[in-house]
């Protein structure tokens, strides 16, 4: 079927740029529906049991975990200034109402599928859009990069504890034990999540709305890492980026000069880890805060990329693009299609692929991305999820 083609007020490099960060989260969410938790960041955790299992974590660490969930959330900053901008002269009302009904989304969504949601995060994240939507590109910018320093001493302050304990060699040490159970290879964690993990719908139900509480604790702390993203996304947008308005040589320089940055540190994090024989009190930091500026340039990379080679009418531009028009529905049908592969109420398969064959199936939500969004658009027009989203906020506001 051919892809109606594109409103005149749609932006095709765009909506395909947001195509490709769905299924560049696909990549991410696949190990965290597949494996215990641990293992999402240390490949020795579990499920590592040959060399292409950690060529495929080495890849996994470079190119897509947290690259694409901030690509997914700059493109979030965008559309979120981009309704701003279109509604008139009264648009925070409508603003918050889009953020409550986000939440409301994200929660049932961590609640029954994906315990790794990032709705709530930019919801909550969303909340404080009216301090930054009078600022100029730079200025967005700049706030980005401010928010991003904080993440990472918060960060080190948060989990420089078991850093330490490990350099010093404080054997034992409460901190190193926590480290140990959150990153490493602690068995009866293992064991304990592993049983989780097979647990009935209904028991995860009631596991997860009894922890709603700590779960909105947890997305608080990466606040700051995910309005950075927003930020930067706002101001890639008014800067013209976004809007396709930049030359194909000054997006390729951009594309380039992140990339360069980006790629050795990100290798020489890696490196560090193989090096040192994935220690958990080092695999925390790591994952979760050294990498993060590294993160965020590469992400910028694609964001250019694209931009630069996605902008011709092609039959796949067009077909991302159609992907990405539906990127909410998308994302969360990805989870129920994970959930049916890995979940006991479908095949059961959780705990029982390696690394590489998790990332293999994943695959599969991505081929039905591709083929069902050009169908559904071309029949429909917008998601069933993108409908209840802004049903819910017109309700609301």
């Amino acid at each position: 079927m051919t892809a109606p083609a594109p409103s005149p007020n749609r932006i095709l490099a765009l909506d395909a740029l947001r195509g490709l960060a769905v299924i560049g989260i696909v990549g991410m969410n696949v190990h965290a529906f597949a494996l215990p938790g641990p293992a999402y960041y240390n490949p020795l955790s579990y499920g590592a049991t040959s060399p292409l299992d950690y060529w495929v974590w080495l890849g996994s660490f470079v190119f897509i975990e947290d690259k694409f969930r901030t690509l997914f959330a700059m493109l979030f900053g965008a559309g979120c200034l981009i309704l701003i901008e279109r509604s008139g002269t009264a648009p925070w009302r409508a603003h918050y109402a889009r953020m409550a009904v986000l939440l409301v989304i994200g929660l049932a969504h961590a609640t029954l599928l994906a315990s790794n949601d990032v709705l709530r995060a930019y919801a909550l994240a969303g909340m404080a859009l009216p301090l930054l939507t009078g600022l100029s590109a730079r200025a967005l910018i700049n706030v980005a990069l401010g928010l991003l320093l904080v993440h990472v001493a918060l960060g080190l302050v948060a989990l420089g504890a078991p850093l330490v304990a490990y350099h010093v060699g404080q054997g034992g040490h409460d901190a190193l034990l926590w480290a140990e159970r959150q990153f490493g290879r602690d068995a009866p964690t293992i064991a304990m999540l592993l049983e989780q993990g097979r647990e009935g719908l209904a028991e995860r139900v009631a596991r997860r709305s009894l922890g709603i509480p700590a779960q909105l604790a947890t997305v608080a702390a990466s606040l700051p890492l995910n309005l950075s993203a927003i930020a930067l996304g706002m101001g890639l947008w008014r800067g013209g980026m976004l809007k396709g308005e930049w030359r194909m040589f000054r997006l390729q320089r951009i594309a380039g000069m992140s990339a360069l940055v980006a790629l050795p540190g990100l290798l020489l994090l890696a490196v560090w880890l193989e090096e040192t024989g994935f220690p958990a009190p080092l695999v925390g930091p790591v994952a979760l805060v050294l990498s993060a500026p590294f993160d965020t340039l590469l992400g910028v990379s694609y964001a250019a990329l694209a931009m630069a080679f996605l902008n011709q009418d092609s039959g796949l531009t067009r077909r991302l693009a159609m992907v990405g028009r539906l990127s909410l529905t998308n994302y969360l049908m990805t989870s129920v299609i994970l959930a049916a592969i890995f979940a006991s109420w479908g095949l059961g398969l959780f705990g029982e692929v390696t690394r590489w064959q998790s990332l293999a199936l994943g695959l599969v939500p991505v081929a039905a991305m591709l083929a069902w969004s050009p169908w559904w658009v071309a029949k429909v027009g917008q998601g069933p999820f993108e409908r209840l989203w802004r049903a819910g906020a017109r309700a609301l506001s």
